[in-house]
């Protein structure tokens, strides 16, 4: 099975199961800060199937239809995860804000305890995993569901210190601001991961660190009468877009510079992976 699918599908069950344990704790408690960490588990679970079927449908071979391959579909996933993201953080803050106007005790804290941690740890174990496996295939989709779940991590270790607070002082005011603070810790998130998916919807350059090795690669092959211009690049979900202009001599004979075009190009696809490299031979 293709490695990207295969953490995705974890991720889809480890929600599935953290939701199903969050909406019954939080219903029994009357907590907001466990309900919200339901939706934000939710969110998590609506960016994880997006992300199994946007890695399924990126690693298509290039068509008729889109000779460029659909790469760019992982980046049109980041983007409407990030959007859940916001509407569920903004949910969670009016939900809270209710609370604070009309306190309510909140019940089962030593239940609402113990499912935040198993929450923290859950998503602990399954975001590292895939931020290896999003880092081995560049996977942006990968990636942007790591990064849910590791947000996860955090605000459920938040609402767990709530509960112990408000066992420890009996200060119900407590849980609706633990709320608001998981609230704006995803609207963060969400934030960050938008322009981190979108950028790529407007064919920006690759890294500037990306474009020194290439730059390097390439002039590590030119001899001195040889030069090169107008590099280019670009990125759709996992794979990398190159091209640029070759000068050469015009002496040169056609398998000759079809020769150091190669090697160029395959120098270029060893370094970085999921890459198609474009060469255009010009006379000086």
């Amino acid at each position: 099975m293709n490695k990207k699918v295969s953490v995705a599908r974890l991720s889809i069950f480890s929600n599935t199961f953290l939701i199903i344990m969050k909406i019954i704790v939080g219903l029994l408690s009357g907590s907001v800060s466990i309900i919200s960490e339901a939706i934000h588990s939710f969110m998590d679970l609506l960016a994880s199937v997006i992300a199994f079927f946007s890695v399924r449908i990126s690693d298509t071979p290039a068509d008729e239809m889109h000779p460029y391959g659909h790469g760019k579909f992982e980046n049109i996933s980041g983007v409407v995860e990030a959007l859940l993201i916001f509407v569920a953080a903004v949910w969670i803050i009016v939900e809270a804000a209710k609370k604070i106007f009309h306190p309510a005790e909140v019940q089962q804290i030593g239940f609402g305890f113990a499912v935040m941690i198993t929450s923290a740890i859950v998503n602990m174990l399954v975001s590292r995993r895939l931020y290896r496996v999003a880092k081995e295939t560049d996977s942006v989709a990968l990636e942007a569901d790591a990064l849910h779940l590791k947000t996860d991590v955090y605000t459920s270790f938040g609402v767990a210190t709530g509960l112990i607070l408000m066992w420890l002082s009996g200060i119900h005011l407590i849980d609706p601001i633990i709320a608001i603070c998981v609230a704006m810790l995803i609207l963060k998130e969400s934030v960050n991961l938008f322009m981190k998916a979108y950028a790529p919807l407007l064919d920006q350059s690759l890294p500037a660190e990306e474009i020194t090795r290439i730059s390097a690669i390439i002039q590590r092959n030119c001899t001195a009468e040889m030069s090169f211009h107008n590099l280019r690049s670009r990125k759709a979900g996992n794979y990398k877009y190159i091209d640029f202009h070759l000068n050469l001599d015009p002496e040169k004979t056609v398998r000759e510079a079809h020769d150091i075009c190669d090697r160029i190009e395959d120098e270029i696809k060893n370094a970085f992976s999921h890459t198609e490299v474009t060469i255009h031979v010009e006379n000086f």
